[in-house]
C-alpha cells in the first residue's frame, strides 16, 4: 500500500514530492482538474460560463495559490523555506525568489512550475488522480480506508489531508467521523483598488519608469482597536480582482497578478478580524458566518456581478451610482451598492476606521473614488483540525492534516513547509 495525499495545493504537493523522493510512490487524489484544464474552466467562468464547483479558482492542481499572485512571503522562520524556494526554482520559477525580500512568481509562471513538480512525482512512481474527491474516511488497524466520489475504495498506510481552506463539505464529513475540528479566528472584508501610478507616487515620490530598477510598489497597512484588527492582505501590484467563488449563489473576491504586474490598477484585501466570539466558537458556525456573507453579496445582484462602492460613498453611507478614476476590475462587472447591507456592522465600522487611519500615512488612501469590491471571505480557513505531537489528527494515528485548509498555515510557502513537516513525521515512523 502507498500513502495517499488528498489535495494538490502547496501542502499536498510538497508532502507528495518528499514522499516520492523517498521512494514511497504516493497516490494523490485531487477533486479538481489538472492545471491546464482548470485554467480553461476558470477562464470560461470569468467570461460568464457556468461555475464548476469541483474545479475553479479555489480547487484543482496547484490549489488556490495558483490563481493569485504566487506570493511567497512568509513570517515563519523555518529552514524548510529554503527547500521550498529552491525546489520551485528547480521546476522553472525565477531564480530571484531565493534572494528577494518579497518574492513572487505570478500566476502565469506558477502554472508551469506546478505541472513540472507533478511530473517529477509521477516520474518517481507516484500518481496523481484528478476529478477524484474524498467523500468518506475510516481508520483501520493498519491504515486508512478512503472512499472516493467514484465509489472506489483505497486502502493506504497513511492519509495526508491537504484539502485547502474552502473544503467546507470535507470538514463536515470529518466531523461526522469523529475528527476534532475547532473554530478559529479568521478575517473578512473587501478588495480596494488604486491606480498603480498613484501607489508609486506615494511610496516612491514619483512614478516608476519602464526601465526603473525599483520593484513594483507594494504596501502593507494595519490598525488595531479593542482587540480587533483591520489590515491589508495579499496586496497585488498591477493586478486584477478575481471572481473566486467555489459554490453557486456566492460572491467571493481575491487578488491576482501575472509575473509582470503590469496592469493599470493595484489591489489589496482590506480585512477585519473575525473572532470566535462573533459566531459562537463552533466550526460549523464559523463556516456559516463566512458563507452567509457570500450569499448576501450574491443576492444583491443575482447575476454574478460583485457589490462595489467607492471609499467616499462607503464612509458617507450612500449608495454608489458611478465609478470615477480607478475602474473596478472584477471580471463579471460590479453593481453599485451600500456594502453596509452585506457586511456585519462590526466589519463595516472597522473598515471605516481603518480607511481614515490609512490615509494619514499613505496618500492614495485619501482617494474617495477608489472602489471597494466585496466580498473577501477566504483569507484563511475558519477552522483548525487538532493534531498531536506527531502531527497526526487527534484520535487518528494515520491521518496527517496539513496546510492552510487544516488551519496550520497561511500562504503558499508556509503551507508547503507544513506539508513537508507532516511527510517528515511519517517518514520517521
Amino acid at each position: 500500500m502507498n500513502p495517499v495525499v488528498c489535495g494538490f495545493g502547496p501542502a499536498g504537493m510538497f508532502a507528495a514530492l518528499l514522499l516520492a523522493r523517498h521512494g514511497l510512490c504516493p497516490t494523490v487524489i485531487e477533486q479538481g482538474d489538472d492545471i491546464d484544464t482548470r485554467a480553461l474552466k476558470t477562464d470560461g467562468y470569468l467570461k460568464g460560463k457556468c461555475l464548476d464547483p469541483l474545479s475553479n479558482i479555489q480547487f484543482g492542481e496547484g490549489g488556490a495559490g495558483a490563481f493569485s499572485d504566487g506570493k511567497l512571503i512568509t513570517r515563519i522562520n523555518d529552514s524548510r523555506c529554503s527547500y521550498v524556494l529552491n525546489t520551485l526554482c528547480e521546476h522553472g520559477a525565477p531564480s530571484d525568489i531565493t534572494t528577494l525580500a518579497h518574492p513572487h512568481i505570478g500566476t502565469d509562471l506558477l502554472r508551469e512550475v506546478v505541472k513540472s513538480i507533478r511530473r517529477e512525482i509521477e516520474a518517481l512512481g507516484g500518481r496523481v488522480l484528478f476529478r477524484h474527491k474524498l467523500v468518506d474516511l475510516e481508520e483501520t488497524s493498519n491504515g486508512c480506508r478512503i472512499t472516493l466520489s467514484s465509489g472506489e475504495v483505497i486502502s493506504a498506510p497513511a492519509l495526508f489531508l491537504a484539502t485547502g481552506h474552502s473544503s467546507h463539505d470535507t470538514y463536515r464529513m470529518l466531523l461526522t467521523r469523529g475528527m476534532e475540528i475547532v473554530a478559529k479566528d479568521f478575517s473578512v472584508g473587501v478588495r480596494i483598488e488604486h491606480l498603480q501610478r498613484e501607489v508609486e507616487k506615494s511610496l516612491y515620490g514619483r512614478e516608476r519608469e519602464e526601465n526603473d530598477l525599483l520593484p513594483k510598489a507594494e504596501y502593507s497597512v494595519s490598525y488595531r482597536e479593542n482587540g480587533r484588527g483591520c489590515y491589508s492582505f495579499c496586496m497585488c501590484p498591477g493586478g486584477l480582482v478575481m471572481a473566486s467563488a467555489s459554490d453557486d449563489g456566492s460572491i467571493v473576491t481575491n487578488g491576482m497578478s501575472y509575473h509582470a504586474r503590469d496592469r493599470i490598477n493595484s489591489n489589496s484585501a482590506l480585512a477585519v478580524s473575525v473572532l470566535k466570539s462573533d459566531f459562537g466558537d463552533n466550526p460549523i458556525s464559523a463556516i456559516e458566518f463566512q458563507r452567509d456573507i457570500e450569499r448576501r453579496a450574491f443576492a444583491l445582484s443575482g447575476d454574478f456581478r460583485a457589490p462595489a462602492q467607492t471609499v467616499g460613498d462607503f464612509l458617507e453611507g450612500r449608495p454608489t451610482t458611478a465609478f470615477i478614476g480607478a475602474q473596478p476590475t472584477y471580471p463579471h462587472g460590479v453593481i453599485g451598492c451600500e456594502l453596509d447591507r452585506i457586511l456585519p456592522q462590526f466589519v463595516s465600522d472597522m473598515l471605516k476606521n481603518g480607511l481614515r487611519r490609512f490615509e494619514r500615512t499613505h496618500s492614495f488612501f485619501s482617494d474617495k473614488n477608489a472602489p471597494l469590491t466585496g466580498v473577501e471571505t477566504r483569507t484563511s480557513s475558519p477552522v483548525r483540525i487538532a493534531r498531536g505531537d506527531k502531527l497526526t489528527a487527534c484520535g487518528f494515528k494515520r491521518v496527517y492534516p496539513c496546510g492552510e485548509g487544516a488551519g496550520w498555515a497561511g500562504g503558499i510557502t508556509s503551507a508547503a513547509v507544513d506539508g513537508l513537516k507532516c511527510a517528515e513525521s511519517y517518514l520517521k515512523g
